[in-house]
């Protein structure tokens, strides 16, 4: 048995773009529409224009988070695909100058002259422009922008989000809509902000904390503007 074989190793790099796109989406979908719920309610509307708010704000948000994610990822793929044809172009026309720089990348994180010659001469002869995208502009296939992927991440996991404080208002007894969804969306912010901290191998504890002080702060904040809206529909 090889040595690579007894020793598996577990990176989450590859979880990056899918695991931003979906912990921005779950998190802005709390947040957000459980702001529009505790304002509102706070402000005396009824239960139902309280949970149409809801609905409406989920639609709309996980609309706007799949377009500007993917606006976002997409401008970021653009770029990424200029500056690979650029360097194809420069690898056509001057490859013994790219040969250079490559070798030049080498010697600058420290392998000898010698050395670093021979590991960009079989780099290149290999896949040169692979070996330019991954060490020069560093894009490599684990973390090239997939605009869909992003756009589909994100408003998955916001429609997913917005549903507890949607839920919590529909279930919520008259009256206490406000508490209700605040409680709810103070443990769904918890659990999202653990469970992606796990996902990424860093501190669930951290992660919980930090993720529910925003939204407390968040929904305190609507409820305030609520209250100077005394409706009571």
């Amino acid at each position: 048995m090889s040595h690579h074989s007894r020793h598996p190793e577990l990176h989450r790099s590859d979880r990056v773009g899918w695991l931003r796109a979906a912990v921005l989406g779950a998190n802005d979908g709390i947040v957000s529409v459980a702001g529009l719920v505790v304002g509102v309610a706070a402000s005396g509307a009824s239960p139902s224009v309280v949970l149409a708010t809801g609905v409406a704000g989920t639609v709309a948000g996980a609309m706007s988070m799949a377009a500007g994610e993917y606006v976002s990822v997409q401008t970021q793929a653009d770029t990424e695909s200029a500056d690979l044809a650029v360097e194809q172009r420069e690898l056509h026309e001057d490859p013994h100058s790219e040969l250079e720089e490559l070798a030049a990348i080498y010697r600058q994180r420290g392998l000898d002259a010698t050395l670093a010659r021979q590991v960009a001469e079989q780099l290149t002869s290999h896949d040169a422009l692979g070996a330019h995208a991954r060490d020069e502009l560093g894009i490599s296939d684990t973390l090239r922008a997939r605009p869909l992927q992003a756009a589909l991440a994100s408003a998955s996991a916001f429609t997913c989000g917005a549903a507890l404080p949607v839920l919590a208002a529909l279930s919520a007894p008259a009256g206490q809509v406000a508490w209700a969804t605040f409680a709810a969306t103070l443990a769904g912010l918890c659990v999202t902000g653990a469970l992606a901290a796990r996902a990424g191998g860093a501190s669930p504890w951290r992660s919980a904390l930090r993720v529910a002080f925003w939204g407390v702060l968040a929904m305190a904040a609507a409820a305030l503007v609520g209250q100077l809206f005394d409706v009571r529909v």
